[in-house]
């Protein structure tokens, strides 16, 4: 066996893998920056086994809730808002979620639900009142927000949890990271 070169093979490849991932976190300013969908509750608009490429907050400017999406025009995946990928209560050992931004929120105030009907989404307010400031998120094939869930006793997300916000959708890909 040809150890010398075997060496250069393991060597250019990690130069080259470490340039790609150097490139990539350069440009969208996040770690990761592409993650495949490992769920349906973004269907229509994003599905599992998609990959989606993310960008920081501090390249996208911050994120646009649904509500104020709604008031602008501002669409994203096929509906009003950013998608975003976030760590469940700011807890890095969790699955990350990714899901779209309905609102922000005070604590106290009452948390936000689209209601999808008929081809037509409305947007209606819970009994349930914030715990604290943030984010409430909600899947577009989910009927409640991530912070209604009952098993999930998520928080209203927080901008230190946020991974980055979806920007592309690359179909299928993500099937092989997926599958592995």
């Amino acid at each position: 066996m040809d150890w010398k070169g075997f060496a250069k093979d393991i060597v250019s490849t990690i130069i080259i893998v470490g340039a790609i991932i150097g490139v990539g976190i350069a440009i969208t300013g996040t770690w990761p920056f592409m993650v495949a969908v490992q769920s349906c509750s973004m269907e229509p608009h994003i599905h599992k086994g998609d990959v989606v490429i993310l960008f920081g907050l501090s390249r996208v400017g911050g994120v646009v809730t649904w509500i104020d999406g709604s008031k602008s025009g501002y669409k994203m995946f096929g509906d009003y808002g950013d998608v975003i990928v976030y760590h469940p209560n700011g807890d890095n050992s969790k699955t990350p979620i990714i899901h779209r931004v309905i609102a922000y929120v005070h604590k106290g105030d009452p948390i936000p639900v689209l209601i999808r009907k008929n081809g037509r989404t409305i947007l209606a307010y819970s009994d349930v009142r914030a715990e604290s400031d943030g984010y409430i998120t909600q899947g577009d094939a989910n009927p409640i927000p991530d912070q209604l869930a009952p098993d999930w006793n998520i928080k209203p997300v927080k901008k230190e949890w946020i991974v980055g916000v979806a920007k592309f959708r690359i179909p299928y890909v993500g099937w092989v990271r997926l599958l592995i």
